[in-house]
């Protein structure tokens, strides 16, 4: 197949998209409709999952030191960065927009970009859809995302539907930089590090979602970790053990 037939790139990033806004009006048609008591039992639900995706994913490391200085580092530069007053200002924005001013709708948003954008299979999914053309990976990601998206719906409310511009906009950023993005898919201690780092800001977003805590985590303030991770593997891992599968 000559390249001027290849399939056009980003298709999973406009198909994973399509997944989030179906799955999340569905959730917030029929959140309306749910009697009493469904809500916070589809919240729990969520975040009970998004708790053991995110241990799953940080038991991928083999350098707790790596894992704690890219959170560190990554969470210091995200408060002097004002992540979170900037993806604040964004929800509220949004909801100003659309009249969405419920309490609820910067938490349903913060809550599912992250849940959406971040973990591996996103990583890898934008990098096959933007080197090869193939959605495979992405597909299962939307068919997967259809589900959460729902039932954070339920629970969250509009601002999980406004994710949907943060799948096209984050996914879509990495599957045009998919050239550039290469290298970490093909160091699986880069890749290790950079997916645990990912689970602990999972782990973070389920706790917000349980109530865990009082005060929510500014889980946001935590992604420029995704990029410190790699760049702090590949400085101080070396030889086979850390290169190998």
């Amino acid at each position: 197949m000559t390249a001027e037939r290849l399939p056009m790139k980003g298709r999973g990033t406009l198909l994973n998209a399509a997944a989030v806004l179906v799955g999340s009006l569905a959730g917030l048609f029929l959140g309306r409709l749910a009697p009493p008591g469904v809500e916070p039992i589809a919240l729990a639900a969520i975040g009970i999952v998004t708790l053991f995706m995110g241990v799953k994913m940080a038991l991928e490391s083999r350098s707790i030191l790596i894992v704690m200085a890219s959170l560190v580092a990554g969470g210091v530069l995200g408060v002097v960065l004002r992540l979170p007053e900037a993806v604040a200002a964004t929800a509220d924005l949004l909801a100003g927009l659309v009249g969405g001013r419920d309490g609820r709708f910067q938490e349903g948003f913060i809550a599912a970009t992250v849940l959406f954008c971040i973990g591996p299979m996103t990583l890898l999914g934008c990098m096959q859809d933007g080197l090869e053309r193939k959605i495979e990976l992405l597909s299962l990601k939307s068919a997967l995302d259809l589900v959460a998206g729902f039932f954070l719906a339920v629970s969250l409310g509009l601002g999980v539907v406004f994710s949907v511009l943060s799948v096209l906009v984050l996914q879509g950023t990495q599957t045009l930089l998919a050239s550039q993005l290469k290298p970490l898919s093909e160091r699986p201690a880069l890749m290790r590090e950079t997916t645990a780092v990912g689970g602990l800001i999972l782990i973070a977003i389920g706790i917000n979602l349980l109530g865990l805590r009082e005060e929510s985590i500014p889980s946001e303030a935590f992604l420029p970790s995704l990029a410190l991770a790699p760049l702090l593997a590949s400085a101080f891992l070396r030889g086979p053990d850390h290169e190998g599968g």
